[in-house]
Formats: C-alpha cells, sequence, structure tokens
C-alpha cells in the first residue's frame, strides 16, 4: 500500500499472535530502498515479504538499508535472514538495542537467571517462578541473528537521496526505541512508541533501566509539537493527531497509577501482589488463570509503574529480606 510519494507499507503477519500484523514501510531512495522493521522469522512470512516486494517491482538485493526501530522479534526476527540473501544490506539500530542482541539471542541463559532474581525479589511465588521467568523462550525461534553495520543514538539524519528521516530516540518499551521522522510529508514512523489502539507496553526489566515508564512518557511529550500529519505505526493502522493519542496514552497511565494507589491503601504489599488487583485488558480475565507470558507482563508493567511513582515521591520501596515492598507516602 502506497502512504506516500515512495513511501509504501507491507503488513507481514505474525502468526498466531493477536497483534496480527507488523507494518514494514518500505522507503524508495536513489541508491536503494530503506525498509523500517522486518517482521519475525518463518518461512511463511519470509516468503510474504519476498512476494511483497515482488508486487513492488524490487527484490531484497533492492533494500540498500534496514533500520530496526527495536529488536523486538517482530521488528528484528526476519533480519539476518534478510542479510543471508543480501549481504550488502546495511543493518541500523540503536547502540543500547544492539548491545542487548547477543544476551538476548545466544547467550540467553544469564539473562534468564537474572530475570527470575527480579521476579522473585517483586514477590513471585516460588511455584510460577519457572514458567514466568521461561515464558518468553519460545519467541527465540522466530529471530534469525544478526548484528547492526551501524548504531544510532538519535539525532542523525538518514540521507536516501530522496528524503531525509530524523532518528528521535523514543525509549521506554524497549531502551532503545527509535522513531523515524520525515519533514517533508510530515511522517513519523512510531514503531511500538506510539499505536493508535493499542496501549504501548511498558515493562521493567533488568534491561530497561531504573524507570522506564518515566522514560516512556517523557518520550511521548518530546513528540507532541512534532509537526506530523501522518503516524505510520508499527501494527494496526495509520493515524493522525499524534497529540490527542498521547493524551489518551497519558490519561491511561494516571488510571493506573490510580488503581495502584487503592491497591496499596492498607499497607505495604509486593508488585505481584498489587499486579493481581489491578484491572486488565484481557478477555474472561482471571488473575489465577493467566498464561505464563501474560502474567509476567502485567507484573512487569506494574513494576514499571511502582517504580516511577517512587521517583516522583508518591509510594515507598521497603527492602524485607531481600524482597522489595511498596506503601503510600
Amino acid at each position: 500500500m502506497k502512504v506516500a510519494p515512495g513511501i509504501y507499507q507491507l503488513k507481514v503477519p505474525i502468526p498466531d499472535n493477536p497483534l496480527g500484523n507488523l507494518n514494514c514501510y518500505l522507503v524508495e531512495g536513489k541508491e536503494g530502498w530503506l525498509m523500517v522493521d522486518t517482521g519475525w522469522f518463518t518461512p511463511e512470512t519470509f516468503d510474504f515479504l519476498k512476494n511483497g516486494l515482488k508486487d513492488m517491482g524490487i527484490t531484497l538485493t533492492d533494500i540498500a538499508t534496514i533500520v530496526v526501530t527495536h529488536v523486538h522479534p517482530d521488528h528484528f526476527g526476519l533480519a539476518g535472514r534478510i542479510k543471508q540473501v543480501s549481504p550488502d544490506t546495511k543493518l541500523l539500530t540503536h547502540q543500547f538495542e544492539a548491545d542487548l542482541i547477543e544476551t538476548r539471542y545466544i547467550k540467553f541463559s544469564d539473562l534468564r537467571h537474572k530475570v527470575g532474581t527480579m521476579l522473585r525479589r517483586y514477590g513471585v511465588p516460588s511455584l510460577e517462578l519457572s514458567s514466568l521467568d521461561s515464558s518468553s523462550m519460545p519467541a527465540l525461534e522466530f529471530v534469525r541473528v544478526t548484528f547492526p553495520d551501524r548504531t544510532l543514538y538519535g539525532g542523525e539524519i538518514i540521507p536516501t537521496g530522496r528524503y531525509n528521516l530524523e532518528v528521535i530516540w523514543t525509549p521506554g518499551h524497549s531502551i532503545g526505541h527509535i522513531c523515524l521522522y520525515e519533514p517533508r510529508n510530515q511522517l513519523l514512523f512510531s514503531g511500538d512508541h506510539i499505536l493508535p489502539h493499542i496501549t504501548t507496553n511498558v515493562s521493567y526489566h533488568v534491561q530497561s533501566g531504573d524507570n522506564p515508564l518515566g522514560d516512556y512518557l517523557y518520550s511521548l511529550h518530546k513528540l507532541e509539537n512534532l509537526p506530523a500529519e501522518k503516524i505510520l505505526p508499527a501494527h494496526e493502522d495509520i493515524f493522525a493527531d499524534i497529540r490527542g493519542r498521547i493524551t489518551e496514552l497519558t490519561e491511561h497511565h494516571n488510571n493506573r497509577e490510580a488503581e495502584i494507589r487503592q491497591a496499596i491503601l492498607e499497607g505495604h504489599r509486593s508488585a505481584y501482589e498489587i499486579s493481581s488487583q489491578i484491572t486488565w485488558n484481557v478477555p474472561d480475565f482471571n488473575w489465577n488463570n493467566l498464561p505464563p507470558l501474560h502474567k509476567r507482563i502485567a507484573v512487569m508493567e506494574t513494576i514499571a509503574h511502582l517504580e516511577c511513582m517512587r521517583w516522583e515521591g508518591k509510594v515507598q520501596r521497603i527492602i524485607e529480606d531481600e524482597f522489595i515492598m511498596f506503601k503510600p507516602c
């Protein structure tokens, strides 16, 4: 689908996943095309991508540059396979994302151990630890690992010969998440930072930094005054009114904060206990029956809120025998 002169969108399927698709964007250049995000790897998605390019009259070897907004599997997973076919294609990520690749996708046993230790400290019961700390392991099969040819920090301009794309560092969803801004058509490639309907997952993680939600909210407000007429997200549909969407996302986080305040009115509690009392947008929600990955995400999102509230002076963190608890200030 053409979204602007020389800019196209391919909806790459994400099989058996509620997200449905990854929006891969192609930007025409004078010396080859630029791709924004790839989709995750399966033989079927790889064939879909090749066929989509064929319908545009191009092949993988016409892709001069891939910019990955962050290295989650659905954005990064096909990059290694593409570079097998087209070794001259250059891969660009933020430096912080490049630093995550080896520990997440190659030497991941140490990371899993650290995640398990973190979850235990925040109150996850011993009987649930193994299922929660291993719940992201199945995603490994959807990544063909490669490393960037060039890393970014934010503020760079990526020229295609036709357009100049500004790199905007937007940490929160991932520590090195980036957006790309195209000023001529006032387009923002927003990755997972701003989606039109889904609320972006912001989780506290051993690799997230100490205040990922604070980082995310700051990154949201950084974009409020950006002249962007059309937002090109990584999932769902293209939309406008960036200010309105930022307001909605901010209100969502304010409402979640209010729920957390209510949950700790009676005294100090663990993040796990607080998570079980929050309203989650899950069909037929029942905390005890949540799948391990969903429960892990819920706990990590709650920790992100609690740590953000701690830095804002709204809750107090208490350490009792290595376990972390929270209480109102």
